[in-house]
C-alpha cells in the first residue's frame, strides 16, 4: 500500500486549507487504496477570515489545531514529516497554501516558503519521489525545483505570470485536467482557481492523485 503525505494550511478557503479540495484529496486517495497521514505547521494563521461575511476578524488561530478539523484529529505537526517515510506528497489548495504555508499572499512572485514546508517540499524532490498540488498551492512549485519547472494554476494571468517570474513554466489548464512534469515528476491541477462546483473540481483532482500513485 503506497502512503502519501498530505499538509495542510488551516481549514476553509479563505485562511487556510480549502475544504472541499482537502476531503476529495483524501477521498481519492482511499478510494485508490493508498494510505495517508495529514501534517500541518504548528504555528499561528496569517489572520482569521469570518467566512460568513468576508471579513477579517480579531484573534488568532494556530493551523494545526485548524486543519486538525479537516482530519478528524489524526494529524501531526509539520516537524514530524519525514519524505523517507512516504512514498508521495499532496498538498490541497484555499488560500492558506499562499498565507501560511508561503507569503505569495503578500510578497507576489517574491514569495518565500515557511521553512518547515521548504525542508518538506524539497526532501520528497531531492529523493524523486512524486508530489501533488492543486488549486493556489503550485505557486510553490518554482521555490521547489529548479528553473523550468513545469507548472499550473488554471487561466488566471497575473498568478501565471509570477508563476513564471519565480523561474517556473505556466502551462494553462483546463480545470477537469493537470499539468506533469515528468522530469521533476511533479503534477498540478487548477481545482478552485478555475471550477465552478464541486464535481469540476472532484474531476481534476481525481486525475492528479491517480497519476500521482501510478508515478
Amino acid at each position: 500500500m503506497k502512503k502519501v503525505a498530505v499538509i495542510l494550511s488551516g481549514c476553509g478557503v479563505y485562511d487556510g486549507a480549502e475544504i472541499h479540495e482537502a476531503v476529495l484529496c483524501l477521498l481519492h486517495l482511499a478510494r485508490q487504496g493508498a494510505s495517508y497521514q495529514c501534517f500541518a505547521p504548528d504555528k499561528p494563521q496569517h489572520h482569521v477570515i469570518n467566512h460568513l461575511g468576508g471579513e477579517e476578524e480579531p484573534g488568532n488561530r494556530n493551523v494545526l489545531e485548524e486543519a486538525a478539523r479537516i482530519a478528524r484529529g489524526d494529524i501531526k505537526p509539520l516537524t514530524e514529516l519525514n519524505a523517507d517515510d512516504f512514498d508521495a506528497l499532496l498538498l490541497p489548495g484555499g488560500f492558506g497554501a499562499a498565507k501560511n504555508l508561503c507569503d505569495f499572499a503578500v510578497k507576489g512572485a517574491d514569495a518565500q516558503l515557511d521553512p518547515q514546508v521548504l525542508r518538506v517540499c524539497k526532501g520528497f524532490a531531492a529523493a524523486r519521489k512524486p508530489a501533488g498540488y492543486c488549486c493556489i498551492s503550485p505557486v510553490m512549485i518554482p521555490r521547489v525545483y529548479p528553473a523550468g519547472v513545469k507548472g499550473t494554476i488554471g487561466t488566471e494571468a497575473a498568478v501565471a505570470e509570477a508563476f513564471t517570474a519565480m523561474g517556473g513554466e505556466h502551462i494553462g489548464c483546463a480545470v477537469t485536467d493537470v499539468v506533469e512534469d515528468s522530469h521533476y515528476r511533479v503534477i498540478s491541477t487548477p481545482a478552485y482557481m478555475l471550477a465552478q462546483n464541486i464535481t469540476e473540481a472532484d474531476t481534476g483532482i481525481g486525475k492528479l492523485v491517480k497519476r500521482l500513485l501510478e508515478m
